[in-house]
């Protein structure tokens, strides 16, 4: 099972280190989603995949929507579908609705280019 770990702002690049271009995503919006779905929805369905949400800025129910259509085929598949490096907004967003327990993953290293770093207290 190979994971892949997708940037949509630049280059998708596969564990066995093909790149393949992407457009810039930088909106999770009504409207965007429907490529995303397009794009995703055959790959999560082959093998996990950890989305790299460093460049989203904006995130709407439309986007929310999109993730967990993502992350619902994948576990149907067999497969993982996680997202990582979210900026502040997109995590807020995630946080409120609950699927920052499922969705984030918290095992992906932070690149410089990522958003605003987040702060967790453990109860």
């Amino acid at each position: 099972m190979t994971t892949t770990i997708l940037n949509p702002a630049g280059a998708a690049m596969d564990a066995d280190g093909e790149r393949r271009e992407r457009t810039e995503l930088t909106e999770l919006i009504r409207g965007r989603e429907e490529g995303l779905l397009a794009w995703l929805a055959p790959l999560v369905c082959r093998q996990s995949v950890t989305l790299d949400l460093s460049a989203v800025r904006r995130i709407d129910a439309a986007g929310v929507a999109v993730l967990l259509n993502l992350y619902t085929s994948a576990r149907e598949a067999g497969h993982r579908f996680a997202v990582s490096n979210p900026t502040h907004r997109v995590a807020e967003i995630l946080g409120l609705v609950g699927l920052d327990r499922i969705l984030v993953s918290h095992n992906v290293v932070r690149k410089p280019y990522s958003g605003h770093a987040l702060s967790y207290v453990a109860a």
